[in-house]
Formats: C-alpha cells, structure tokens, sequence
C-alpha cells in the first residue's frame, strides 16, 4: 500500500448539492498489514440503517470545515480523540442519492480498541486491506440511476460485512490510488462522483 499517491492526488469538488457531509476512512496498521476501519450503522437510524459506514456525517454550523465535520463525528461515533488522526490526504467529493455532497479524509489512526456510540454505531469492523483487494471478495452489478443514468455498484463482502454503496464508491477510489488493485468495471459517470 502507497499512501503517497492519496496525499498526492487532487481532489475533485462537489458543490452542486444541498447539503455537505464528510467522513474518515480510518488507516490502521497491524503485524499483518494495513486495515480500514468501519462502522456499521444502528439498525435505528432514519438513514441507511444497518449499512456499513466510514465515521462520519452532516456538517454542522459551528465545524469550521468540513475536516472539522470529519473529526468531530469521529469522536461522536468510535471515540476517537483530539490528536489521534494524522491526516493523510483527500478523496473525491461524491454524490449522494439523499442529496448530499460527502468529502473523504484518508487519515492514520492508532491501533486500539474503539468504543461505539450506541445511537448512531451498532458496531466497529476493522478489515484488511488484503481482502478488500482480493477479487473473490468483490463483485459489482450495473444499474440504471433515475440521475445519472447507468452506474456501476461495487459489493465487497468480507467476514461477514457487506460494503456497498455511497462507501463503496470510496473505497474503490482509496484502493485504486493506494494499491495496485483496480475495479473491474467502472462507468460511474464523473457526474456521480
């Protein structure tokens, strides 16, 4: 894994949507390679209950940024602590279908164990990188966005977690740039982020 590429790479900027969101995607290095960490969303939020999640969310009025947004809801949701997180680089703004415009920080953090927080997190999956890039643990299904027409939507399955949607679009990009893994099909127009 090259995490130079990542600080690297120009982002490219959403600023079309109502509302603006940003999330971490959690590096965590370990004897038997690097991780990323995610979350799985309660069962009782209004949306995408249930799905597995980077920490992350709205941004409120007092952020000062949207890396500010990033780091606060890291706190809320996994514990994670003021100083923990050595950022890393930027991903892609994507669109969202709840009209949301999200901004990825790739960031470094310690390898110790997270609390969830009840109300939003149901539980934390940390998951090697070694089986995100392994082919027999993604697949991929084309279908037609009301939007943006045809799109690709990347599945990876691993342990039992399923990573999909809106997180899976990241995590397509953060390997494409950090490994040498790349999708077998990708016709996400630029559009959809």
């Amino acid at each position: 894994m090259d995490l130079s590429r990542v600080a690297e790479h120009t982002p490219r900027r959403v600023t079309d949507q109502k509302r603006e969101a940003a999330v971490l995607v959690p590096v965590i290095e370990r004897e038997s390679g690097p991780h990323l960490l995610f979350t799985k969303r309660s069962e009782d939020l209004r949306d995408h209950p249930g799905q597995m999640s980077f920490p992350g969310g709205g941004r409120e009025t007092e952020d000062e940024d949207r890396y500010a947004t990033a780091l606060r809801e890291g706190n809320e949701e996994i514990g994670l602590l003021d100083g923990e997180a050595e950022l890393v680089g930027r991903l892609d703004d994507i669109r969202t279908v709840t009209e949301y415009s999200i901004t990825p920080f790739v960031v470094r953090i310690p390898d110790r164990r997270y609390e969830p927080d009840d109300r939003e997190v149901a539980e934390i999956a940390v998951l090697p990188i070694a089986a995100l890039v392994d082919e027999t643990n993604h697949e991929h299904e084309r279908r037609e966005h009301p939007y943006y027409g045809e799109i690709v939507i990347h599945y990876f399955r691993i342990d039992g977690y399923t990573v999909w949607g809106a997180t899976g679009r990241i995590v397509v990009q953060f390997l494409e740039l950090a490994t040498d893994w790349r999708a077998p099909v990708r016709l996400d127009p630029e559009s959809y982020g």
